[in-house]
């Protein structure tokens, strides 16, 4: 008996399948037979590309990126906004509160630097009472108070008031002749007006 040279050892070959008949596993090597398969081939066949679900591509995954940072942008612009307004206000209601207190307690004190001035013209401000004098005029000074009112001053109804008035020929305008009383004013505010006496052309 001749040995087959592709089986020396001389084991016995599996019988070929009948004429007509498929292998046993022929479905499971051609993918017949298996779920997946079948149920792919029940739904219709190959998928078309319509029907497959893509993900937003690169341009359109970056236009949203930037609509959301020009609105979260926007949102913390108007919040900075808001924020340096509000501060405004503070600072404003603040320094407006202070100026009113400082207008306070400097009102009640005009009548003690009326008096003052009175010594002043009568030479009575000196000694101990000079030095505790100019100490309350540097004080009020250093608070912003601020005396006017002198002859030769142009006249301002905004700031002196007029006791009398007369006219001179050689005047050309209206200005401070006397001073009865000094005007103080703190700023552009005025504590009170200068009361005056005034001279005006004929």
């Amino acid at each position: 008996m001749t040995q087959d040279p592709t089986n020396p050892e001389g084991e016995p070959q599996d019988a070929a399948p009948p004429a007509g008949e498929a292998p046993a596993d022929a479905g499971a090597a051609s993918g017949e037979g298996t779920s997946g398969v079948d149920n792919w081939v029940e739904e219709g066949g190959p998928l078309e590309p319509q029907d497959v679900t893509e993900a937003p591509d690169g341009a359109e995954g970056a236009d949203q990126a930037t609509t959301q940072l020009a609105e979260r942008t926007a949102d913390l612009q108007r919040l900075q906004a808001e924020y340096v307004n509000y501060k405004r206000r503070v600072d404003r209601d603040r320094e407006l509160v202070r100026e009113n207190a400082t207008y306070t307690v400097l009102s009640s004190m005009l009548p003690v630097l009326d008096d003052i001035d009175r010594a002043r013209e009568h030479g009575e401000v000196t000694g101990g009472f000079k030095a505790v004098a100019d100490s309350l005029d540097r004080v009020v000074t250093g608070l912003g108070l601020v005396r006017f009112g002198e002859p030769g001053e142009e006249f301002d109804p905004n700031q002196h008031e007029a006791l009398m008035q007369r006219e001179d020929a050689e005047a050309t305008s209206t200005t401070v002749e006397n001073v009865a009383q000094a005007g103080y004013r703190i700023g552009e505010r005025v504590v009170r007006a200068a009361k005056v006496t005034v001279v005006g052309p004929a």
